[in-house]
This record gives C-alpha cells, sequence and structure tokens, in this order.
C-alpha cells in the first residue's frame, strides 16, 4: 500500500492525549491514528448503509434488478 503525507493540526489537548496513549500502547501516533481512522471508517460504513436502505424504504432511492441493468448495457 502506498503512503501519502498529510499535514493535520490538532487542538493542544488532543494531541496531549494522542502522545500519552501512543506512549502507554507503545505504538507510533501515526499508527494509533491509522487504527482510530480504520475503525471510524468502518463505523460510518455501518451508518451509511443504513441511510442508504432508509431511503430505498422511504423511496428516496431506487433499486434497480440485476438482470435488467446488465440487459440494459448489454452484459448479458
Amino acid at each position: 500500500m502506498s503512503v501519502i503525507k498529510k499535514l493535520i493540526s490538532f487542538d493542544s489537548v488532543v494531541a496531549e492525549e494522542l502522545e500519552s496513549l501512543s506512549k502507554t500502547l507503545d505504538i507510533t501516533q501515526k499508527e494509533l491514528i491509522e487504527r482510530a481512522l480504520d475503525f471510524y471508517f468502518d463505523h460510518t460504513d455501518s451508518i451509511t448503509a443504513q441511510k442508504i436502505s432508509d431511503d430505498v424504504v422511504a423511496g428516496k432511492n431506487k433499486v434497480h434488478n440485476a438482470d435488467d441493468v446488465f440487459a440494459e448495457l448489454g452484459l448479458e
């Protein structure tokens, strides 16, 4: 997996907590942030899926039959 640098700023309280927790867990701050973001993204995936499902039930989004879509695209 490639690595992309990002420059971010934290509130001082958050920065101190990050430093303290990374020392306690004996992992780098980078690794702690990656783990936290992975956990958060997994959590928001379920929220997004529920929103999409709710929108389908409410008629805001339409679900199409895969066979019909393939046929329309000539992918049978």
